[in-house]
């Protein structure tokens, strides 16, 4: 897909301009947003991109060489949109034991999770340069991804398995990560709103908000590592990548307080999830094969957007079935 640097940067601009008012807003209205705002909030988002992906459907630009059409790059943006959307979802599990856990007041958790949301995108920004890099280089990269996507997959199965400990281990590591950064870094007992650090009788001191923040920031490393070769095995379009991101991060603090509750019901969408990533790094490796002439079948983007919907509908529905059946025999 052919993108001038004037589309880049348009997009970029559009894209931080909109980030930018979000957080001036949040910050000047500091406050737990409520269900019709987080439902407002969210359409908007959601909307934004199904117009993104159909705007690129209508205006891309193929490389003649490519034997693509626009419409082929919209499936792409598509399929990396609700993949990493479904991470995302599945990443506000986290999110709430840590919050929990730091006992963040409910009324300054908005600026936590935004402030989480941009080092996710700066961490994904990177990411994404660099994945884009080697795979423009070297093809066989994608046999390191689809490895990586499989043990991802197969470690979501186990950690499902383990699941009714998981909570008290993450709780565990956030409580002695905090012991130990106040034993070496001079900070204060209690939250001073949304500030990162007070000066005390003329002593500079960090605030828990700075700790929660540098928590978010190093889990949003972790699931950048998980999500970017999973969307790289449906596009290798960096433009694609980015915007991709960038839709399914927005929105998500707003998701954080609509579905507290509800996340708790989605019982089986780590199972769903390790599905799709396997399921791509399977097609990582045949795309790989049919770089080099292994195999002569890829599979088609088309195939691959139906499978993860198919999947992310089989998962929710399954999930709020188990869920209702349980709270009925209880």
């Amino acid at each position: 897909m052919h993108v001038t640097p004037l589309v880049w940067v348009v997009t970029l601009a559009v894209l931080a301009l909109v980030l930018v008012i979000d957080v001036i807003h949040m910050a000047r209205h500091p406050h737990e947003p409520s269900m019709k705002e987080c439902g407002l909030a969210i359409t908007g988002f959601v909307t934004a991109a199904v117009l993104f992906g159909l705007g690129i459907g209508l205006f891309a630009r193929p490389l003649p060489e490519s034997g693509k059409s626009s419409w082929h790059y919209a499936v792409e943006f598509f399929s990396g949109y609700l993949t990493e959307y479904s991470l995302s979802i599945d990443n506000l599990f986290v999110f709430i034991i840590i919050l929990g856990s730091m006992r963040v007041p409910r009324k300054y958790q908005q600026f936590a999770l935004m402030a989480g949301i941009i080092l996710a995108l700066i961490f994904r920004g990177i990411f994404i340069a660099l994945g884009a890099a080697i795979i423009n280089q070297f093809a066989w990269v994608f046999f390191i991804f689809g490895a990586f996507l499989l043990y991802t997959g197969v470690k979501l199965v186990i950690d499902y398995r383990q699941s009714g400990s998981e909570e008290e281990e993450h709780n565990e590591a956030d409580n002695a990560f905090m012991r130990f950064a106040r034993r070496v870094i001079p900070s204060t007992d209690e939250y001073h709103g949304d500030h990162l650090s007070v000066k005390i009788d003329g002593k500079r001191l960090f605030t828990p908000m700075f700790f929660v923040i540098l928590t978010l920031g190093s889990v949003d490393l972790m699931f950048a590592l998980d999500s970017i070769p999973a969307i790289f095995g449906l596009t290798q379009e960096p433009y694609l990548v980015f915007t991709a991101n960038f839709f399914a991060l927005m929105g998500l603090r707003q998701l954080y307080f609509l579905l507290g509750g509800l996340l708790q019901r989605l019982v089986y969408l780590s199972l769903g999830l390790a599905f799709i990533l396997c399921f791509i790094a399977v097609k990582l490796v045949l795309h790989a094969l049919h770089h080099y002439n292994v195999v002569a079948w890829e599979v088609p983007t088309a195939l691959s957007l139906i499978v993860i919907v198919v999947t992310i509908a089989i998962t929710a529905v399954l999930s709020l079935l188990k869920t209702r059946r349980e709270g009925v025999t209880e």
